[in-house]
């Protein structure tokens, strides 16, 4: 995996990512707030699943950094091609630089990349051969915090007793 920092300037890029952290900071204050902690002071769950949401919701927002900051697999400007493998290389009618025959050309990011699976805006860069596994990464981790926070608010309508006390 490519160990460089990536970053794309794409004002439609900025404006998703934006949304996508708000919505998460959203979620990460409002959620505790209404239904973990008021359920907590009153026992009717553990402070263990305070802190599994905690958990779910930190990892979710380190892999979407992680994966919108990785270098996606960009071709280098020169690219030192072996002799063998020269059959396997084609050039690029964008950018006029060889590449790999799996290679894409991103318009977003105005270069090639290797594996090139698709740009995403809400991770404001492309998804590619090195940043691919990290793109996963986020997809998993935003998939359990939605089921878990899908969950959360089932058993908050049907399943705990009524608060108390109330809730704002």
């Amino acid at each position: 995996m490519g160990r460089q920092i990536h970053f794309v300037v794409d004002p439609q890029g900025w404006c998703c990512m934006g949304l996508v952290i708000f919505v998460w900071l959203y979620n990460t204050i409002f959620i505790p707030k209404v239904i973990l902690f008021p359920h907590y002071e009153e026992g009717h769950i553990s402070a263990v699943a305070i802190l599994c949401y905690y958990f779910c919701s930190l990892f979710c927002i380190a892999s979407l950094l992680r994966a919108s900051v990785a270098d996606p697999g960009k071709l280098p400007e020169n690219p030192k091609i072996p002799v063998t493998e020269r059959e396997y290389w084609e050039l690029c009618n964008k950018c006029n630089m060889m590449r790999p025959k799996r290679s894409h050309h991103c318009s977003r990011c105005g270069h090639c990349v290797r594996r090139m699976d698709h740009h995403c805006p809400w991770i404001n860069n492309c998804v590619g051969e090195d940043n691919h596994w990290l793109f996963l990464q986020l997809c998993f981790y935003t998939q359990i915090l939605s089921s878990y926070t899908l969950i959360l608010d089932f058993c908050h309508y049907y399943y705990f007793m009524p608060l108390k006390k109330e809730s704002w």
